[in-house]
């Protein structure tokens, strides 16, 4: 079977929203805070958002990754997601100035293996669409063979939707697909990434391990 047949690329497949950066030390306890008062709660508030959820690594050049899933992929063509993306806070405007080596990714998501949010994720970041198919019949495989492993689902990057921010460099962009391991502790994440990283001949700055800072569920708002 091929990628396309494996991999949603569907409007109306899942989709969610992945921005990984790191930010201008001088500036990281705003940061946080505007992510933590603000930025999250904005997106979960957007009609079609499932969840918002911010992660951190101790290890990562590029320590801060945001998740944000939707109902479909047509959720990021919406007017309510128009005007939030093109009538940002001034708070906001500030920050995405000092953010550093950002990838945005707006991703169609296949369910792979398992179901739950973990305590730490997994990024698996993908070279070639072999490594992805490869990925894509491992999944099973690692849920069952590891303690710890709730869940892994792919990530499809959407050539269109996914418009790069400010400070990422778009003549050595790539659009590659992810794999998110959701596990019950960074140390299961580390394992997990370590076995698939083996299992497809990866190099070591192609995985990643983010603990999860918070998880804000869009129905929450609702109340």
């Amino acid at each position: 079977m091929t990628i396309t047949k494996n991999l949603q690329q569907h409007p109306d497949a899942p989709g969610e929203l992945l921005i990984w950066t790191s930010v201008d030390p001088a500036y990281e306890q705003d940061f946080n805070q505007w992510y933590d008062q603000e930025h999250m709660q904005e997106r979960a508030a957007i009609k079609g958002f499932r969840w918002s959820r911010r992660y951190h690594s101790d290890t990562c050049a590029r320590p801060y990754l945001a998740l944000y899933q939707t109902d479909t992929l047509r959720v990021f063509t919406s007017e309510p997601y128009r005007l939030a993306f093109t009538k940002q806070t001034q708070w906001s405007e500030r920050n995405f100035t000092r953010m550093r080596d950002t990838s945005r990714r707006v991703n169609a998501v296949t369910p792979l293996a398992g179901f739950g949010t973990g305590a730490a994720v997994a990024l698996i970041c993908l070279q070639t669409l072999e490594q992805a198919q490869a990925a894509i019949e491992l999944a099973q495989p690692l849920i069952q063979a590891m303690d710890g492993v709730l869940a892994v689902r792919a990530l499809c990057p959407d050539p269109v939707l996914s418009t790069p921010l400010p400070s990422e460099d778009v003549a050595t962009r790539k659009l590659e697909p992810f794999l998110v391991i959701e596990t019950t502790s960074l140390l299961s994440a580390e394992t997990a990434k370590q076995w698939i990283a083996d299992k497809l001949a990866l190099p070591s700055d192609r995985s990643h391990c983010f603990k999860l800072l918070w998880d804000l569920q869009s129905s929450e708002l609702e109340r």
